[in-house]
């Protein structure tokens, strides 16, 4: 049987997405393992990949390839019954294209230059961070922001700067769409915040070695298969995908937060167990844009779902005590860790933020990049901006550059536009928690009785599976029959600060 174009085009994704893990490894091993001394040399690495990637991306023959595929398929469209599979092949067909223009008008020096801004941006933002000394960033702060604003320049002309660099990671996400999902929860959650009475925190602490005990109990109680899945330590918790059936993620220990890494864990498993329900790990998408998750909002709907609606639930509490009791937990009931995993408090760090104010770290965050991008903010005012909003929202203010605008690892990478996936996640996890307990029962039922696989079963099938197939707001769409509300999420945090306040 004579080679299709379609067949071609397969392999040569295939080869395009090969490069792209090995991208990913060296990526996994400089944040887990490398020597800081490898810096320079890892820099060599990643630039030179992406330079290959960009050339392959961008290629008269990749162009070729896709359309003579795109001229295939209307053939076989004429002639065939199948019209789910062709409309599945007519999107990978249409995204492929977008993503072919998007590259093409990159100017391969400018694709070189980010790669080093972001090896170097990386390796100056981890210095700064341990030396707290915002001004040790700052040269390659700006430069990542002049890199990034002449990208989006070059990519578009239909978008603002920002929504440019944001909709990679939210596809045809503007800003008119995200002010409607944002605007409502800038205007609740501080009066919500001043309702908290704070209560008393229990101060107890675990070993790091028995912290490590309890993720990996954690991850087995999920149902994480070993041959699937490898835990490591990075200064900033992430989840990747090397390839398939190599799934990774991290966590980290945080002296004096006995319960950072297990909700950090939690929060990776999220990423990782939706990684390997995407339609990519069937055979049949291997490679094509299908198979890669709907958007960034989605995933972290996944992560925060395990992180929120699970580990902190009043039933995991019940059934997991008796484990931290035997990791040298000193608290003295279920009750107490419960409220522990929930304590409602005001401060100063992102990813070790409770529910209630974690989405005002994003909204500034989300703020400040606009403003930077799009409004001219110089790069040497953030420490004082971020200082400012923090107060205005939150009532507190950082002592220093590390536990205020050095936080993040972000930046660093130049990922500007990534920030409001992770409250867009928040919002989605809200609204598809709420149909998911109309078609299966209460979520604190579940966990009471251990049955992971039955929610895992029914994520796979409402938003797993469907990949690229569908944009964000459809897919929320399609899974609870309205649109995308932020109103699941503020009852949400109404009743959270009901319980504990």
């Amino acid at each position: 049987m004579a080679e299709t174009h379609w067949n071609k085009l397969g392999a040569y994704l295939k080869e395009t997405q090969i490069l792209g893990s090995i991208q990913n490894t060296l990526y996994w091993d400089q944040n887990t393992g490398m020597p800081k001394k490898g810096a320079s040399w890892r820099s060599e690495q990643l630039t030179y990949i992406a330079k290959v990637l960009h050339e392959r991306n961008s290629s008269e023959e990749f162009s070729n390839l896709i359309h003579s595929a795109k001229n295939e398929l209307a053939d076989i469209v004429r002639n065939s019954d199948n019209q789910l599979f062709i409309k599945d092949k007519e999107r990978n067909i249409s995204l492929l294209l977008k993503e072919f223009n998007r590259e093409r008008n990159l100017d391969p020096q400018l694709v070189e230059s980010l790669a080093k801004a972001k090896s170097k941006g990386y390796e100056s933002w981890q210095e700064a961070k341990e030396k707290s000394d915002f001004k040790i960033f700052l040269p390659f702060f700006e430069e990542l922001v002049k890199l990034r604003i002449e990208e989006a320049r070059q990519i578009s002309i239909q978008c603002s700067p920002w929504e440019t660099l944001a909709q990679p990671f939210e596809p045809e996400l503007n800003l008119k769409w995200l002010n409607k999902i944002f605007q409502p929860l800038k205007e609740t959650i501080p009066g919500l915040i001043r309702a908290i009475n704070k209560s008393q925190k229990n101060h107890w602490n675990l070993s790091p070695e028995s912290q490590k005990i309890l993720c990996s109990k954690l991850l087995d109680e999920f149902g994480r298969d070993r041959d699937l899945v490898v835990v490591g330590q990075s200064p900033h918790p992430f989840s990747i995908t090397l390839g398939p059936n190599d799934f990774r993620i991290t966590t980290r220990i945080v002296e004096g937060e006995p319960l950072s890494s297990f909700l950090a864990t939690a929060h990776e498993w999220g990423h990782s167990i939706y990684e390997q329900g995407l339609p990519s790990q069937s055979h049949q998408w291997f490679s094509w844009p299908l198979g890669q998750a709907t958007s960034m909002g989605i995933h972290e709907s996944q992560s925060l779902f395990w992180e929120n609606r699970i580990v902190k639930s009043k039933s995991f509490s019940k059934r997991f005590f008796k484990k931290f009791v035997s990791a040298g937990c000193s608290l003295n009931n279920y009750l107490e860790l419960w409220k522990s995993i929930n304590h409602l408090e005001a401060g100063l760090n992102r990813v070790e933020a409770d529910e209630l104010t974690y989405g005002l770290h994003i909204l500034i965050r989300t703020e400040l990049e606009i403003d930077l991008i799009e409004r001219g903010l110089p790069a040497e005012d953030i420490p004082t901006e971020w200082n400012k909003r923090y107060d205005e929202l939150l009532g507190i203010k950082p002592s220093n550059d590390s536990e205020g605008c050095l936080q993040d690892v972000h930046w660093s990478e130049g990922a500007f536009g990534y920030f409001p996936s992770y409250l867009l996640g928040h919002v989605i996890s809200a609204q598809i928690s709420n149909q998911m307990e109309r078609d299966i029962g209460l979520i604190d039922n579940l966990i009471e009785n251990g049955e992971y696989q039955k929610i895992i079963f029914w994520l796979k099938n409402n938003i797993h599976k469907y990949g690229r197939s569908v944009n964000c707001m459809e897919l929320v769409r399609d899974v609870t029959n309205e649109e995308l509300s932020p109103n699941y999420f503020i009852n949400h945090l109404r009743t959270k600060v009901n319980d504990f306040c």
